[in-house]
């Protein structure tokens, strides 16, 4: 703690990792809220980190694998958001998160939501499983 009584925010490359199922969603956003905040995300931008999270961690669950793993690390001025499963049966036919979702679509809309609220995104799948990488300006 500084003299203010606030911690310093997390050095970079001082990566935290948790592994989650569908049921700990709840803990998950709990765990990526308090780093964001400790890092020094504004308050304003840490919902929009929550949602895009939310919908990529989601995914990773529910299409992807029963586990899967979130890396959270710093750089200067960013939040990096890794989400990995070992789900191997997905092999989209574009770059995932393009396209916006059908007129009244009510799935199929995680990825797009999460490039949009994120400052960059990257989607890799292969043999391993799928990792999502995503960016957040602090």
């Amino acid at each position: 703690m500084n003299e203010d009584g606030v911690a310093p925010p997390p050095a970079p490359g001082g990566a935290k990792e948790i592994t989650f199922s569908l049921a700990d969603l709840p803990d998950v956003r709990e765990f990526a809220a308090a780093l964001a905040r400790r890092g020094g995300m504004p308050e304003d931008r840490v919902n929009d980190f929550l949602v895009a999270l939310n919908e990529v961690t989601t995914n990773a669950v529910t299409h992807g694998a029963t586990k899967a793993r979130l890396k959270i690390s710093f750089e200067p001025g960013s939040l990096v958001a890794d989400v990995h499963d070992e789900g191997r049966h997905w092999s989209p036919e574009s770059p995932p998160g393009f396209t916006p979702p059908r007129e009244n679509a009510t799935s199929g809309m995680g990825l797009w939501v999460a490039r949009r609220l994120s400052s960059h995104m990257n989607v890799v799948t292969g043999p391993t499983g799928s990792t999502v990488v995503m960016r957040f300006p602090l």
